[in-house]
């Protein structure tokens, strides 16, 4: 069910090293990456500083968004496990100035914990 996952957008999860090159002059000096995961051909990035969101545009993907959101920008933040029978978590993070949160679904099995402890250092710090 893996390619229907992708489909349904599903979050799996992405070797942070495997990342480097691709955010290449995008990190800054000292600036490394936690924890990162994919859904579909998007990649959400999680640094101590903050969160990156590549967002693979058009059929070919040679048209990608890289959107940066300081930890300091995040107002709050929710993360919803997946339970018996809803087999998909959940992921909404709410930025200053903006009243619809940033929402992902997450595959059951993904880190929720790991991800919320990435949250939590970076907004709480």
């Amino acid at each position: 069910m893996g390619l229907l996952d992708g489909l349904l957008g599903h979050g799996t999860a992405v070797d942070a090293a495997s990342l480097e090159r691709r955010l290449e002059g995008i990190l800054i000096d000292g600036e490394t990456t936690r924890l990162a995961f994919k859904i579909i051909r998007d990649v959400f990035v999680f640094t101590e500083r903050r969160v990156i969101l590549i967002d693979v545009q058009g059929v070919t993907g040679s048209k990608v968004e890289f959107m940066s959101v300081p930890y300091r920008a995040i107002v709050r933040f929710s993360v919803e496990t997946a339970g018996t029978f809803d087999l998909d978590a959940e992921l909404k993070i709410w930025v200053s100035g903006n009243a619809q949160p940033i929402e992902r679904t997450l595959k059951k099995g993904t880190d929720v914990r790991g991800i919320q402890r990435a949250l939590a250092e970076g907004v709480l710090r």
